[in-house]
């Protein structure tokens, strides 16, 4: 059945094409699976929570109808703004707008979130769309000077703040010299926009909407997770072909629920918050935390922006999923607040996750796997303009995989990790390497949710085949020291304040915080044994728990003087730029010029397989796709054909007398 919904309905209607629904919601109530729900064009400000899901064979569809943007929203207007003078504005709301909790009485709470930057609601104030800044005082609204930690500081001119009691919040906005009476004032009032409360609802597509403005809390791996659309601890839901914008925390939501945990490491004040999020994995298995039930999601084609979290959250739930064809920018751009979460998709547990085809700028940071990336592969990614770095893996022990991507901001690797592969990559800016002994964390069964094992990370286990490295400018060789969540351009320091930050901040980090920053190319690798030092068949030693595995280097090209590690097999460097690239970071567009390809044609010797990358050693399973089928890397970027020998190195294969410049 096809239940209909339009701005001119009614909800005593039928729902069909002639005599349409007036809400989602209504249809959300009573559709079954098979059926459809067209939603007709409109701004529909409620809060979409489906009753029921769909099956495999009979998904439950809710889809745009075509015939202009349907939008959804958590925001609703205020009107009558009095003016005060300066610039600024007061509205008073009565507490009955709010049916689920008052965002201007909740604060931004919960584990790993850093305490320096506090006391931000869940509410957040709109001008035509556009989101102002909380600040913390009135006279900072009256007196706004930019914020300095913002992506774009000018925009925080454009400020908020509020106060709240028993009966009403009380808003003053700076809307920078503009009439909120003559234009659109918003605020948020609903936690969720397309969010089923109960867990469970699987096999449902949502596709073609704006969906935007969700008062969303925290979202880290030992709560629930929420966010502004997902699927809510479900299996098999398709979100594709939507803007998502404007969610306080997170955007799309594929993590875990309440039962597992919530906050307990802040609620309770005991046992530390890595000892939590291990509990967290044991209950998830005792609570139905297997692909019958969870995860195998599929997230496509959309625009994810604006959110202040992370753009996709997922712990537990975002297992066997597939995200591609995505474009996800300017998230966690306002920086307010910042913790231990954000990023434009931040995973924990990404078994067998598949993100390819995405389009990344302007994030924070790009991709942060954390825990369990077993079986995970990233390819044909283009990530630039990060504040922090495009990758981030921390505390795993593989395989994992990253080929074809092009990471093209100032910062391209932070590895806190082990049992990664890279190939055919062009890695455009430097690295940060810092091995985490302190914590203990799980690897898997392949292809399973089931525990397998146990251990610390030593660091190493690690393969580069066939990648590009092109140096920066910086021509220093020597690696520098850098804070665990510190970014470039790195502040200057006093000796006392490196000392203080190799201390251990907070559960969670490494017992040495501070890192190492190396110049473009694989030098972090310099200290590290190469693959033929096997030194587990040796007799055990007191120093057997402080070493590093031995990692696989080969094939790879170094453009401008790019540092190698000193015992890598076949690799080629040279003073050649040999690729120039422009990004236009506010469109999220980059052009690639090859200048030099008889430089980088034919540079490394092999078609890279799942038999060259072998095994990792902890969880002494192959690197291969989620199907266990073998992987072979004989085609590039484009799907072109590779050779069998004297490969390219980097993500285009260069054929004979082609033209190598495009745009992506």
């Amino acid at each position: 059945m096809v239940f209909h919904v339009a701005k001119w309905g009614c909800d005593r209607n039928p729902g069909a094409e002639s005599a349409p629904f007036l809400t989602i919601q209504k249809a959300a109530a009573i559709a079954q699976p098979g059926d459809t729900v067209c939603v007709h064009a409109g701004v529909y400000r409620e809060w979409v929570n489906p009753a029921n899901g769909g099956t495999a064979e009979h998904r439950i569809v809710y889809e745009s109808a075509g015939d202009g943007e349907v939008v959804i929203t958590g925001a609703e207007p205020v009107a009558n703004w009095t003016d005060e003078g300066d610039g600024v504005w007061r509205a008073e709301v009565p507490n009955t707008l709010f049916t689920y909790r008052n965002p201007y009485k909740e604060l931004v709470y919960g584990d790993w979130l850093f305490g320096e930057l506090t006391g931000n609601h869940l509410g957040d104030v709109y001008l035509n769309g556009k989101g102002l800044y909380e600040r913390q005082s009135l006279d900072e609204v009256r007196h706004p000077t930019p914020w300095a930690q913002a992506k774009y500081p000018e925009d925080s001119l454009l400020c908020w703040y509020c106060e709240s009691d028993d009966n009403k919040v009380t808003l003053w906005a700076n809307f920078g010299g503009a009439n909120p009476n003559e234009n659109l004032a918003e605020i948020t009032v609903r936690p969720f926009v397309f969010w089923p409360e109960k867990t469970g609802r699987d096999y449902i597509t949502v596709r073609g909407f704006t969906l935007k403005q969700a008062a969303t809390q925290w979202a880290p791996p030992t709560a629930l997770q929420e966010g502004l659309i997902g699927p809510h601890w479900s299996k098999g839901w398709i979100i594709e072909n939507n803007k998502i914008s404007d969610s306080k925390c997170s955007g799309v939501s594929l993590g875990k629920d309440i039962s597992t945990g919530d906050n307990e490491w802040s609620n309770l004040k005991f046992k530390f918050g890595t000892q939590r999020e291990q509990e967290v994995i044991f209950r998830a298995l005792h609570n139905n935390w297997h692909k019958d039930h969870i995860g195998s999601h599929i997230v496509r084609y959309n625009e994810i922006s604006e959110c202040e979290q992370a753009g996709i959250v997922g712990h537990l739930g975002c297992v066997f999923s597939e995200i591609y064809g995505n474009r996800i920018f300017n998230n966690h751009h306002k920086q307010t607040y910042h913790g231990a979460e954000v990023a434009g998709i931040k995973l924990h547990a990404s078994i067998d996750v598949e993100i390819h085809d995405n389009i990344f700028y302007s994030n924070y940071r790009a991709v942060w796997f954390d825990w369990q990336a077993q079986g995970t592969h990233l390819y044909r990614n283009v990530m630039m303009d990060s504040q922090s770095e495009d990758l981030f893996i921390e505390v795993c022990h593989g395989p994992c995989m990253v080929d074809h991507n092009l990471f093209l901001s100032k910062m391209n690797f932070r590895n806190v990790a082990q049992g990664c592969a890279f190939a055919h990559n062009l890695f455009a800016g430097r690295m940060v390497i810092n091995p985490d002994r302190g914590r203990q964390t799980p690897y898997h069964f392949p292809h399973e949710t089931a525990v397998a094992g146990w251990t610390i990370v030593m660091g190493g286990d690690d393969r580069f085949y066939n990648n590009i490295f092109l140096r920066d400018d910086d021509q220093n060789n020597e690696p520098v020291p850098m804070g665990f969540f510190e970014h470039l351009p790195l502040k200057p320091r006093t000796a006392e304040e490196e000392e203080a930050e190799k201390k251990a901040k907070m559960d969670g980090l490494p017992t040495k915080n501070n890192a190492m920053l190396y110049p473009v190319g694989l030098g972090s690798y310099r200290d590290y044994p190469g693959p033929e030092d096997k030194f587990w068949e040796k007799p055990f030693g007191p120093g057997m728990r402080e070493a590093h595995l031995p990692s696989h280097i080969a094939g790879n090209l170094y453009l401008n003087n790019a540092v190698p590690t000193p015992w890598e097999k076949n690799a080629t460097v040279t003073d050649e730029v040999g690729i120039e690239y422009e990004c236009c970071n506010r469109e999220g567009k980059v052009k690639i010029k090859i200048t030099a390809p008889d430089a980088i044609r034919g540079k490394s010797p092999d078609v890279i397989t799942t038999d060259l990358l072998g095994k990792t050693y902890h969880a002494e399973m192959k690197f291969e796709n989620p199907d266990g089928t073998p992987y072979r890397f004989g085609r590039d970027f484009f799907g072109n054909s590779r050779p069998e020998k004297d490969v390219t190195p980097g993500p285009f294969e260069l054929g004979e007398g082609e033209s190598f410049e495009f745009v992506l």
